[in-house]
């Protein structure tokens, strides 16, 4: 069983409030827009970490991370990607490759806004965090946390951190 922690979207922000969740996981996902290497550098620090570029990530976040993540962990599925869209709204770069090849797990950011929606007609969960830094117009900052065993993705939560001041 693995211990997940999902952010995006923090635009160079980190915070000990983050840093708290990150203690608490086994694995820490990162779905774009880092914004400045010392996030990850400072979540490396104390798990593993896997992340993906965003739209916003310089020269040095590129050549780091890639731009899709796919791997097995326990028996499910992933693809971890900035830009992906969410169920019948899919962005056009990954559709075909999505349908014919789906994951059980598809993971996105980009939006700013948490999503948990399980596609019926591909037969996946697709996830998108929200934004846990300070840049953007979301309100509230978000993660989320969950368990994978085997191939059951559980334990499911939404984390709200501080108003974005």
């Amino acid at each position: 069983m693995k211990k997940i922690l999902l952010l995006s979207d923090t635009h160079g922000f980190i915070d000990n409030q983050i840093l708290k969740f990150v203690k608490q996981a086994d694995e820490i996902w990162h779905a774009g827009d880092i914004g400045n290497l010392k996030v990850t550098d400072a979540i490396e620090k104390l798990k593993p970490l896997r992340a993906v570029y965003g739209n916003i990530d310089d020269a040095n976040a590129r050549a780091t991370f890639p731009l899709d993540q796919k791997f097995l962990i326990e028996g499910v599925g992933v693809w971890i990607t900035h830009i992906g869209g969410y169920p019948k709204k899919y962005h056009q770069r990954i559709r075909e490759t999505l349908k014919k090849n789906p994951p059980n797990l598809f993971i996105s950011g980009h939006s700013h806004i948490l999503k948990v929606q399980f596609d019926k007609d591909l037969n996946l969960l697709h996830l998108n965090p929200g934004a846990c830094g300070k840049s953007g117009f979301h309100k509230v900052r978000t993660m989320l946390r969950f368990e994978i065993d085997g191939k059951n993705i559980k334990n499911l939560e939404i984390i709200e951190l501080a108003k974005r001041s």
